[in-house]
């Protein structure tokens, strides 16, 4: 009986301490993002992304360079083998020649002992021609050789450097992706409500900025279009509409520099694919004499372009999610504007 009442006071002591002991601290919620964070924390994103795009279509250029570079050495390799061959033959030839009218006597020897002085003399200029040609053709078998095994070496090292930048490229291609998630999760994560406040505040931001520029006189008077900036411009905006996708540059969708590098070769200008390169390698303009045809560079990167229409607007691809646009100049952050029929500028 007491080691039942023992059993007993221990469970009501147990009881008790469970009753008294204190609650577990519920985790504090967290913050709710403002609306002005929410759209900053979605630029950066957009930006992250566009630089990596950028990035990839720079890899994707040298890539394509670097492929041609190694068909052309293929070809080259192609030829110097074939080259080989018939210098191989004619070597070959030569050597049989040589053996079949061979003699111990020396030319000279041969003279002496002629019974027709002008008949060995003429059988001399034979033997000399056929050494020349002999002496020729070890040349251009010992030529072929060495060019052919420079082809050889040449054609790998490209090779190697194509696979090096294919599988940088594959990386590339999976920053893009892994970032243009981030982007769609935070998207998501969105009511609707606060979708139109993030939208709306990001228009003000715009709007103001624009007046900004203007109020300043940065923009200046609009010079007129060149004819292949004419044509330039009329083409993109022909491509209105047309969906943003990363690494496109046409016809059915754009990223930015796609847009602008395709319109430009429409109008019979090539110039760099990506818009950093565009911005390192075409000549400068100040914004006060702008053009039509013209390209307005974005961010300290320099990581966005758009085709300047005049009248302070511009025609872009924006951003995934969005499709060809008109926007204010200021719809990002200016970096600077470039020409890229003016005269080539020295880096």
């Amino acid at each position: 009986m007491s080691g039942i009442l023992l059993r007993l006071a221990c469970t009501a002591a147990m009881a008790a301490q469970v009753a008294f002991a204190p609650a577990p601290a519920l985790a504090a919620p967290e913050p709710q993002r403002t609306v002005a964070q929410l759209l900053t924390d979605l630029q950066r994103l957009y930006r992250q992304t566009e630089q990596a795009t950028e990035t990839y279509n720079a890899t994707a250029e040298k890539l394509t360079a670097q492929r041609a570079e190694v068909k052309r050495l293929d070809g080259e390799l192609a030829k110097a083998r074939l080259a080989l061959r018939g210098s191989r033959v004619d070597a070959g030839r030569l050597a049989r020649e040589q053996y079949q009218n061979s003699s111990n006597f020396s030319v000279y020897v041969r003279l002496l002992l002629a019974r027709d002085p002008q008949q060995a003399l003429d059988e001399g200029h034979v033997i000399g021609r056929v050494a020349g040609e002999r002496a020729a053709a070890l040349n251009r078998l010992t030529g072929a050789e060495k060019r052919a095994d420079t082809l050889a070496r040449s054609a790998r090292r490209a090779l190697d450097t194509q696979l090096t930048l294919a599988g940088k490229q594959r990386k590339q291609r999976d920053d893009v992706t892994r970032r243009l998630a981030d982007v769609e999760r935070l998207l998501a994560s969105l009511t609707p409500q606060q979708r139109g406040e993030v939208s709306r505040l990001e228009q003000d931001g715009v709007a103001r900025a624009q007046r900004s520029l203007t109020d300043s006189g940065a923009l200046g008077h609009d010079r007129p279009a060149s004819a292949e900036g004419g044509q330039a411009v009329r083409y993109a905006l022909d491509q209105l509409g047309k969906p943003y996708r990363w690494g496109a540059e046409g016809p059915g969708s754009f990223d930015c520099s796609g847009l602008t590098s395709r319109a430009w070769a429409r109008a019979g200008t090539p110039i760099p694919r990506t818009s950093q390169e565009q911005w390192a390698r075409l000549p400068h303009v100040p914004l006060n004499s702008l053009r039509p045809g013209d390209l307005v560079i974005y961010f300290p990167e320099a990581t966005h372009v758009a085709l300047y229409l005049g009248g302070g607007r511009v025609v872009q691809a924006p951003r995934t999610g969005e499709n060809v646009k008109i926007s204010p100049l200021a719809a990002n952050p200016v970096l600077g504007a470039v020409r890229p029929d003016a005269a080539p500028r020295r880096l």
